[in-house]
């Protein structure tokens, strides 16, 4: 990357962590601090913990086609705005029904999908690729960080603390966007990174996709549940006070990331992804039942969520990758944007069912909640063909090659490798699927229809 890709993908990285920070830090804690307020039960702190993810699933990609109108910086000026005041809303509460209207206000503020679109904006095709990993990287630390950072927080501050921390992140990452993100001089179409309406159709038909998408769905509608029971265990059952239960997921989080890496190799490298996936489905529906039996040792209580969060890890992962692989030629952005949906609608029934299930059947409703839905996605896992192990490579196109797009069509699917092509005529460019171990990039160099890689 040059200069000014490193900064904008810095600076935009950095946004997108500090609103997951915002969005997360709450999940460790709020269901032992929310029980303060005025007319709190357990069905609504769930609703409370989860409604962002309603927000987020139906407004992240009507956000993304309105920054194509209007402008990718104002969008998300408009988000963040949204976010800080959700935050600012929540923190002034003392019903849980205001922290709900908070919480709804937070996930109103659905950037995700405009942040990739500027990120597509402000960077070369051939680097796009490392600058959205750098922002992958960005939500998994942030999503640790919070595990930590909450219940520091929330012993210091309380829960109301937690709230206005989150809407100073959501200022300075304002600032962020004005003073360090460039602004770029055109919108760039990317059907790598942002969603098309002509792709929606084929996205949603297909069924390897699907399910992928169910998937992400499950995990997150468990993870948000766990917490709902969780935290409660560590505190009363384990004798854990909650201004120490940092360092409890601090060490989980740590540890469960570095064993969850030698699968992610094995998986990617000797082509066993599919194994892999569906033995951290097991592991995960395990460590979720065992939840309910954990006998009375911190220690056992540190296993059981070390297991769980390996599999949680080592599937987080894996299906983006996955998304990528199996998503048509020129549909990845849309694919990603109806994955990220299933990913927030999960968030918001774990939290929501998880709360209706915590107050009519205790403890051990959520956990067979999550099981009922973890079984569930074993049986999809399942039933699902070895996936593909096929990635995008772009080709950027002369634009005098224009009159040819049929014919450079056909040349591009005779390369051994390529198993589809989609070209996108305003954008110049074509869209490859291609088998890594097959397809050797240096044979579009005999082509005079692609332009060299220095030249704009």
């Amino acid at each position: 990357m040059n200069a000014l890709e490193r900064r904008a993908v810095a600076a935009l990285a950095s946004v997108y962590a500090m609103r997951m920070l915002g969005l997360f830090m709450v999940l460790p804690v709020f269901v032992l601090l929310g029980d303060d307020l005025e007319g709190a039960t357990p069905a609504l702190i769930g609703l409370a913990i989860g409604i962002y993810g309603l927000g987020q699933a139906l407004l992240q990609i009507p956000f993304g086609m309105l920054s194509d109108r209007f402008g990718r910086k104002r969008m998300i000026y408009i988000g963040l705005v949204l976010f800080a005041m959700g935050s600012l809303l929540a923190a002034s509460a003392e019903s849980i029904y205001v922290v709900i209207a908070g919480r709804i206000l937070q996930g109103a503020g659905a950037i995700a999908s405009v942040l990739m679109a500027l990120l597509s904006d402000l960077t070369r095709e051939e680097e796009r690729t490392k600058a959205m990993a750098t922002v992958g990287v960005s939500i998994g630390l942030s999503f640790s960080l919070s595990l930590v950072a909450g219940p520091i927080l929330g012993a210091v501050f309380g829960l109301a603390g937690i709230f206005y921390v989150t809407a100073g992140l959501a200022l300075v990452a304002m600032v962020i966007v004005a003073w360090l993100v460039p602004t770029p001089h055109q919108q760039t179409l990317s059907a790598d990174s942002q969603p098309a309406r002509k792709m929606l159709v084929k996205v949603l038909a297909d069924r390897r996709l699907l399910r992928l998408d169910f998937g992400i769905f499950a995990l997150h509608l468990v993870l948000t549940a766990v917490f709902l029971i969780f935290p409660t265990l560590l505190q009363d059952q384990f004798g854990l006070p909650s201004a120490s239960h940092w360092w409890f997921y601090l060490t989980v989080m740590v540890t469960s990331f570095f064993a969850m890496i030698p699968f992610i190799i094995i998986g990617e490298k000797k082509r066993r992804m599919k194994p892999v996936l569906c033995g951290a489905i097991v592991m995960l529906t395990l460590s979720t039942a065992a939840i309910g039996y954990i006998p009375p040792a911190l220690t056992m209580a540190w296993a059981v969520l070390f297991f769980f969060f390996m599999a949680f890890n080592l599937l987080e992962a894996s299906l983006p990758s996955l998304v990528s692989k199996e998503s048509p030629a020129a549909a990845k952005g849309t694919a990603m944007g109806v994955y990220s949906t299933s990913q927030f609608s999960g968030a918001f029934l774990g939290g929501a069912l998880g709360g209706i299930m915590l107050q009519q059947a205790g403890l051990q409703g959520v956990i067979w909640l999550m099981v009922g839905v973890l079984l569930l996605w074993l049986l999809v896992a399942l039933s699902m063909p070895a996936p593909g192990y096929t990635t995008s490579f772009v080709v950027q196109l002369r634009h005098e090659a224009r009159a040819r797009f049929g014919e450079i069509d056909q040349s591009l699917r005779q390369l051994p490798g390529v198993q589809d092509v989609v070209i996108v005529e305003e954008a110049d460019t074509a869209y490859l699927k291609v088998d890594r171990r097959q397809f050797d990039a240096m044979q579009l160099a005999d082509f005079s229809f692609v332009r060299p890689v220095n030249e704009t």
